[in-house]
């Protein structure tokens, strides 16, 4: 992947349920997704290097043991799980923020892109969300992220509400 000059972060939210609108892939008993209830701190470190290496997700990777413990052992974060045929494929980690939730981190693994499965996993989130209480559910991408992230969340019903271009910052590098 060729790193950009400029880093350009584009914020979206959904504020009314009825705006969201949900795609799901048949459930032919191959995939599943589950609720990460235990703060496995390795499980997660897996999850977050396979899902975010390509797009060099560094953020988790900085924090020691006991902050990211903290962090997953709150009842502010909820963690869903996405798994193909038994191997873990990607997951959904929402971080609840009074009468919001935002989407802190979404993805898959690479090998299980182009099936679907990220309109599946995001709209799970979001119901996941509104069950929660969420009032406005929102969500930031770059342009480091994969090329369908921004269509899949405005598809999904999300809406732009800021855009912001910097220089790249060095981590990225």
């Amino acid at each position: 992947m060729t790193i950009p000059d400029k880093l350009i972060t584009t914020y979206l939210e959904i504020q009314h349920k009825s705006d969201f609108q949900p795609t799901f892939v048949e459930d032919d008993g191959s995939f599943y997704i589950k609720t990460m209830d235990f703060p496995d701190l390795a499980f997660y470190r897996f999850l977050y290097t396979e899902v975010g290496k390509i797009w060099k997700w560094r953020d988790r990777l900085l924090l020691d043991d006991e902050k990211l413990f903290d962090i997953l052992a709150s009842p502010k974060t909820k963690i869903y799980v996405l798994y193909v045929q038994g191997a873990p494929a990607g997951y959904i980690e929402l971080a609840v923020q009074n009468d919001d939730v935002e989407i802190a981190y979404f993805g898959l693994r690479e090998q299980f892109f182009g099936k679907g499965f990220g309109k599946h996993l995001l709209s799970h989130g979001v119901n996941k969300a509104w069950e929660i209480g969420a009032k406005r559910i929102w969500l930031h991408t770059c342009n480091l992220d994969g090329p369908q992230a921004l269509t899949n969340y405005q598809k999904r019903g999300f809406q732009v509400y800021d855009v912001v271009e910097e220089p790249m910052p060095q981590r990225y590098e």
